[in-house]
């Protein structure tokens, strides 16, 4: 039987086949261990969730505790109201709150309530936001969704305004976008695209899955000083556990009440709401964020020094921010996917897991930094020497990675065609 993934990113085709483990056993920390014994340091961290790493002492607790009082009940439970008040005090917009289980849950939970409370139809997304119809439609993976559903759905690029602008009309119900990707925004853009969306009456909603408490507890709007009327969450609250959250304005939120229509038996799961009390409490007792800036700003500032050393700067760079870095390719120096893959295939070796990202948690160490800037050393050496020699891809020992679904930079593969 061949291997399947239920998340593309945690699949066999985001590793070089024949040399990356298939199934882990066990984490602790920032540490995993595959079925046949191996460890490895993980820059994967579940592919975002565990911002405070594997088998966290007081989530875990927490988790534990709860179990020993139920899981789910046949009514609500207090813990919802302890999330919801720890929330407000975070979140900039979290006037009200929705608790649900995925992050698709929530950013087409918002959607829905967006059409509602504007009475308009249309959607303008840039970047990831879920597995459901008004987004996927915009994909390359949209088989199985009527055209009159996909033609309500457009995009934009990130950092172009005008692209936005060019886009909206009378019947935009809402602008979603993740604050960013990697690309920092430039010449004051989320200030400006709110702008924008407001003399439009157009609802401006963050997907703040991975910005969304690691850039700031309190997310992406915190840090840029941006207030979005809906915010969506999940993936670091709770270190791994399901569950996610809609936030925003409650004039909007209250058409949940009795208009429209989002609930879920799940949503009131009471382990995955131990869980995320105690990683947020942790957050804002610990810094965590500052600490993830600190310890990923180590590892994109040695990796950049070490690829200036040895002269290969100009075809492999860290960029992103601190807490969540990507490692590029150019191109110039041959396939990406194939030097993607031979830095993996290499790293491996080397006892790391690694994707091309830095996913920081707190619990990297100084120690886990050193010893990964150490193999960047050595390996980006044997990529310098394979690179000149055009051996890249000989040296491979299995077939190369697959190219992401999930796009990082281009977000505009739908724009809006006006007559």
């Amino acid at each position: 039987m061949s291997p399947v993934t239920q998340t593309l990113a945690k699949g066999p085709g985001q590793y070089v086949n024949g040399v990356a483990p298939k199934y882990l056993k066990k984490g602790s920390g920032a540490h995993v261990w595959d079925v046949d014994g191996n460890e490895y340091i993980d820059y994967n961290m579940a592919i975002g969730p565990l911002s405070l790493g594997y088998c966290y002492p007081k989530v875990d607790a927490a988790v534990t505790a709860q179990l020993k009082d139920g899981i789910t009940f046949s009514m609500m439970h207090e813990l919802e109201v302890t999330l919801a008040e720890l929330v407000n005090k975070v979140i900039p917009n979290a006037e009200a709150i929705r608790i649900s289980k995925t992050g698709a849950d929530v950013t087409s939970a918002a959607v829905r309530v967006a059409r509602a409370f504007t009475g308009r139809k249309k959607v303008l997304c840039c970047g990831y936001h879920g597995w459901h119809d008004w987004y996927i439609s915009v994909t390359s993976r949209n088989s199985g969704i009527p055209s009159e559903i996909a033609d309500l759905s457009a995009t934009f690029d990130y950092n172009d305004i005008q692209s936005v602008k060019d886009a909206l009309d009378e019947d935009t119900a809402c602008v979603i976008l993740e604050p960013f990707v990697f690309e920092a925004p430039k010449n004051n853009f989320l200030q400006e695209l709110k702008e924008v969306c407001e003399a439009n009456g157009t609802l401006l909603i963050f997907d703040e899955m991975w910005t969304g408490f690691r850039i700031a507890v309190g997310g992406a709007q915190e840090y840029f000083e941006v207030t979005p009327d809906l915010a969506c969450y999940s993936k670091a609250f709770a270190n791994g556990m399901p569950i996610s959250l809609l936030t925003g304005r409650k004039e909007i939120m209250d058409l949940f009440n009795e208009e429209v229509f989002f609930f879920t038996t799940f949503g009131g799961e009471a382990l995955s709401l131990a869980a995320a009390v105690a990683t947020i409490q942790e957050m804002i007792d610990k810094n965590v964020p500052a600490y993830l800036a600190a310890k990923g700003k180590l590892l994109k500032d040695g990796y950049n020094a070490i690829a200036e050393e040895l002269g290969i700067s100009h075809y492999t760079r860290c960029v992103g921010y601190d807490c969540r870095s990507l490692i590029t390719f150019d191109a110039s120096a041959g396939n990406p996917l194939e030097l993607k893959s031979y830095v993996q295939q290499e790293l491996i070796r080397k006892g790391i897991l690694w994707s091309g990202f830095h996913n920081m948690s707190f619990s990297h160490t100084d120690e886990d930094i050193q010893y990964t800037l150490q193999a960047y050393r050595e390996v980006l050496q044997l990529l310098k020497e394979a690179v000149e020699k055009s051996t890249v891809a000989a040296s491979l020992k299995g077939k190369p990675v697959e190219a992401v679904f999930r796009k990082v930079t281009n977000f505009n593969t739908k724009p809006v065609v006006k007559a």
